[in-house]
């Protein structure tokens, strides 16, 4: 039996020997995120549809591993440290693609952090600025260093991670829930913007999704937070990266090429109907806390 694999046309060569052209074939990305989970799997699945893929992200060891591995699957893939809050690193990144590849195609602002956690009453302003400043000003860098390069080669995609969270409200959330819900916002109005260049800019609000930032709280037990994940939407099965980095795809390929200022909620039907979280009357109010969930590979 014949194996998949790649030519040197970037096509894909399937078990029965016919060609398919590779989704992305010629097509230069940057993923922020990408030493793990959903911006991992993006970076992957990118390389391996014939994508070159600048990763980027504060945890250099993972980051080197994750181009590695799309490397070897793929596309030849390079890594860059940047702290997307930074807009020297930002400027930094877009600069290491250019330089690299010779263009940009596709900007994946993934990055995030779990943040200021708790009680409203609790939260630090710190910790407030800290999340806004990775979660959503990120988001803003991302996007305006991405439309020079982009425009001049015709036009691009740029997607953004956002979250149900920036949808729907949830307690001991506030500031994750008030970035992604700008993370939105802000993709509409970019989109609108910027469109007259021929570049998409759309987000993706995954729900519920097996990552490290999910499971380190858990112990690092992948497998409890499957089970968990499993019964909190009404698919019953949880949410993968692999099913991010496909929704990343679809928005990044030209199969999209008709949407823009579009939020794609990848979430099991976790928001199809209430989802009942809130203390109710009767019930012990909780007690105010402060704690912040960084990075997951600081965890």
């Amino acid at each position: 039996m014949r194996r998949r694999g790649r030519d040197h046309a970037g096509e894909d060569l399937r078990e029965n020997g016919s060609r398919s052209v590779s989704r992305l074939n010629g097509k230069v990305a940057v993923i922020t995120g990408a030493a793990s989970g959903m911006g991992k799997a993006a970076a992957i699945l990118f390389a391996r549809e014939g994508a070159h893929v600048v990763l980027a992200d504060l945890n250099v060891p993972g980051g080197e591993e994750a181009a590695r591995l799309a490397s070897e699957g793929g596309q030849r893939c390079v890594f860059q440290r940047t702290d997307v809050s930074s807009e020297d690193d930002i400027k930094a990144l877009i600069g290491r693609a250019l330089s690299e590849y010779g263009r940009l195609d596709i900007t994946f602002n993934n990055a995030g952090i779990g943040g200021a956690v708790g009680s409203l009453e609790s939260i630090a302003v710190e910790d407030w600025d800290r999340t806004q400043a990775v979660c959503l000003r990120g988001v803003f860098l991302g996007i305006k260093h991405s439309i020079a390069p982009m425009r001049a080669i015709g036009g691009g995609s740029i997607i953004s991670t956002a979250s149900i969270a920036g949808i729907d409200g949830y307690p001991n959330l506030h500031a994750y829930c008030a970035a992604k819900a700008g993370v939105l916002n802000l993709t509409r109005s970019a989109s609108i913007e910027f469109a007259i260049d021929n570049i998409r800019i759309n987000a993706i609000a995954p729900g519920g999704v097996s990552t490290p930032i999910v499971y380190s709280g858990l112990g690092g037990d992948k497998a409890r937070a499957d089970e968990f994940l499993a019964k909190a939407q009404p698919l019953p099965m949880a949410g993968q990266p692999e099913d991010i980095a496909e929704a990343a795809l679809f928005l990044a390929s030209d199969a999209s090429r008709f949407i823009t200022g579009h939020t794609l909620v990848v979430d099991g039907g976790a928001t199809a109907g209430a989802i009942a979280i809130a203390p109710r009357a009767g019930q012990p109010r909780p007690q105010p806390q402060r704690t912040f969930a960084g990075p997951s590979f600081e965890t």
